[in-house]
């Protein structure tokens, strides 16, 4: 049994076009703020561009929203009939048209990216733009990053370095406070201690004598000689035993590339506990001789 008001079979439903204005009012295409938007480019201005994303109104692109780059090409990054996506910066005017913008998209998805190279600790390459008291400035992913004086290779001429490709690793990534900071320094170390090996004995100096350690520089990194790995006796005193940029082999014990540490060991050199403090000089002379005892040692501890 069919309703009385449904159309009979076979006839046609027809609108006029007040019936379609209507349509399009009751329809209420809203976009929010911050909502990624796609869209097709249907025409260019000298402020920007209009993009058809749907809505009773296109929306508009402003020559400032259009790129990272500060004087876009608009017929070469936005051209007409290619679709792209795009974030909504403004709520609706009045006639129901939207603000667009593709570099703040471009920006969150720059922030993303960094976060995850700086979490995974992968080096990224800053083209350094230009210099301030403290480092460099430059551009890396797409966003301003600063290199501190004092994590450059180069110290002196800074404004040597400007248009330079620099290899660093983030020490900071902060998008609420648009603070992008890196390390040159432990971008290059970061590549030496991917040479090294645990259990590789190695030749380096004091460069740093602490309570709790000596700092050994080696192979252009630096590795912590912590005082429980200095022997197998107790040592009061590091003064004592070692005196700064005195050359020492020491061996590595552990390798920590995420966080760029490397921690060493002479107690695992020694023949007896308390040879370092006996008699360094000799375990130190015949260290190379002492490599493989100490390599058997340290898988015993391992299986321990």
């Amino acid at each position: 049994m069919t309703s009385d008001s449904a159309a009979p079979k076979g006839s046609q439903i027809s609108f006029s076009m007040d019936d379609f204005t209507q349509a399009l009012d009751d329809y209420d295409y809203k976009c929010e703020k911050g909502q990624v938007v796609r869209g097709k480019v249907i025409q260019h201005s000298d402020d920007g561009a209009y993009v058809d994303i749907g809505g009773k109104s296109a929306g508009f692109v402003p020559i400032n929203e259009v790129d990272l780059e500060s004087r876009p090409d608009l017929a070469e990054i936005l051209p007409i009939d290619e679709e792209k996506e795009f974030i909504v910066i403004s709520e609706q005017n009045a006639d129901g048209q939207v603000k667009l913008s593709r570099r703040q998209l471009q920006l969150k998805e720059a922030w993303e990216n960094v976060e995850e190279i700086a979490e995974m600790g992968h080096s990224v390459q800053m083209r350094v733009t230009r210099t301030n008291k403290g480092g460099v400035v430059g551009e890396v992913e797409g966003l301003q990053g600063f290199i501190p004086r004092s994590h450059l290779m180069e110290k002196e001429d800074l404004n040597g370095l400007v248009g330079q490709l620099l290899t660093a690793t983030f020490l900071e990534v902060n998008q609420s406070t648009n603070k992008l900071v890196l390390s040159q320094r432990r971008a290059i170390a970061a590549a030496r201690i991917d040479k090294l090996e645990v259990g590789q004995l190695v030749s380096g100096k004091v460069a740093r004598i602490q309570p709790y350690g000596i700092f050994v520089d080696f192979e252009g990194v630096s590795g912590l000689l912590h005082i429980t790995q200095v022997s197998g006796s107790r040592v009061d005193d590091l003064n004592h035993v070692f005196k700064y940029n005195q050359e020492i082999k020491v061996m590595i014990l552990s390798i920590d590339e995420y966080k760029n540490r490397i921690a060493l060991s002479t107690k695992i050199l020694e023949n007896h506990p308390g040879e370092m403090i006996e008699n360094l000089e000799e375990v130190m002379k015949t260290a190379d001789a002492r490599v493989e005892q100490a390599r058997e040692k340290m898988e015993k501890e391992e299986q321990n």
